[in-house]
């Protein structure tokens, strides 16, 4: 890679490949998917129009954003439902150059309102099988909700379970504060015996102390956010030294003012300091942007330049779980696009 070649750095941000590996797919129904759903399945939505449902859209921290989230899910009733929205979400992904997207879903959002294991996780899969088509290697990853039971994350996994060769791991996701990761440790100890990718939300709203939470009592490869890893020197020496990839949402934060401005995101720092950064987009169709809005806006704010991209790039294949072979041929896409540019 020519760092020092001059280039026009927004074009190359949304041409290069990457891999997006922390998107949840229920936070990629749009307004205007929603409500046809609703018009499909005769749903009464709370809102008048798609105007009145994006002027909703303001939230001041992550349990408003959750409030209206789940009333979105109202809509997704059918295998059909499900499919759609993540078939929406890998055409955005395909457009944003993503080769490899491993996508978060919520089953209790859906079966706590009678809709069964089997219809969400066959339209997601169908999707996920389709997007080969576009070009995306797309998989899944089941997420429990921690504002709920161990208990409950437990009978998820039991019915997730005949399904097992439709995700490839678990993550946990909902409100942070107040659910420490330690909450879920006998059900991640169970999934580790399953051989199944552990991931999970830490210090994205909580402190320190549940990223350490997450990596050594649940044990998982990956941290979803992490951004709050900055307050502790040992904690990022840590991170550093093991290779702990972490998915930052940098729009994401902003919206849910984790970050006051996007000049004051952290995200350099964390690179600077050894981190796999990557960037992701979380929940996009409430926070304001897919994985190239999170790039360009990011970079346009904070002055990160060409080497800043190609290591957020190489980091999301690293951080990804395809196979080894598969991450190869991605970063040799990758070295390409950049040696052109």
């Amino acid at each position: 890679m020519h760092a020092s070649v001059p280039t026009d750095l927004p074009a190359l941000l949304a041409a290069m490949p990457k891999a997006e590996l922390h998107i949840h797919i229920e936070g990629s129904l749009e307004p205007e998917l929603m409500f046809q759903l609703a018009r499909r399945n005769g749903v009464t939505l709370p809102y008048a129009s798609v105007e009145d449902l994006r002027k909703a859209y303001a939230f001041s921290n992550l349990q408003s954003f959750l409030d209206i989230y789940y009333a979105g899910a109202s809509v997704l009733l059918h295998e059909q439902d499900f499919h759609d929205m993540a078939w929406a979400y890998l055409q955005r992904a395909r457009h944003d150059n993503v080769l490899r997207a491993e996508i978060f879903f919520d089953p209790q959002t859906h079966t706590a309102r009678g809709v069964s294991m089997e219809t969400v996780m066959g339209g997601l899969h169908r999707a996920c099988t389709d997007a080969k088509n576009l070009g995306v290697d797309a998989e899944l990853i089941l997420c429990f909700l921690r504002h709920l039971s161990e208990q409950e994350a437990f009978e998820t996994l039991e019915a997730a379970l005949p399904l097992r060769d439709r995700f490839i791991g678990v993550g946990l996701d909902s409100s942070e504060v107040g659910h420490p990761p330690e909450k879920f440790a006998r059900v991640f100890a169970r999934c580790r015996e399953l051989g199944l990718h552990l991931v999970a939300h830490a210090g994205e709203e909580g402190p320190p102390e549940y990223v350490w939470s997450a990596l050594d009592v649940l044990k998982v490869e990956r941290i979803d956010h992490g951004v709050q890893s900055a307050r502790d020197p040992a904690l990022m020496q840590r991170l550093a030294q093991d290779r702990i990839p972490l998915t930052v949402c940098p729009l994401s934060n902003l919206k849910l003012r984790v970050f006051p401005d996007l000049a004051q995101h952290n995200l350099r720092a964390l690179l600077d300091a050894g981190l796999v950064a990557t960037v992701n987009s979380d929940d996009p169709a409430y926070f304001g942007g897919y994985i190239n809005a999170n790039f360009l806006q990011t970079f346009a704010a904070t002055g990160l330049d060409v080497r800043h991209a190609y290591q957020l790039a190489r980091n999301s294949f690293e951080g990804s779980f395809a196979q080894a072979s598969a991450k190869r041929r991605y970063i040799e896409r990758l070295d390409v696009e950049f040696n052109a540019a």
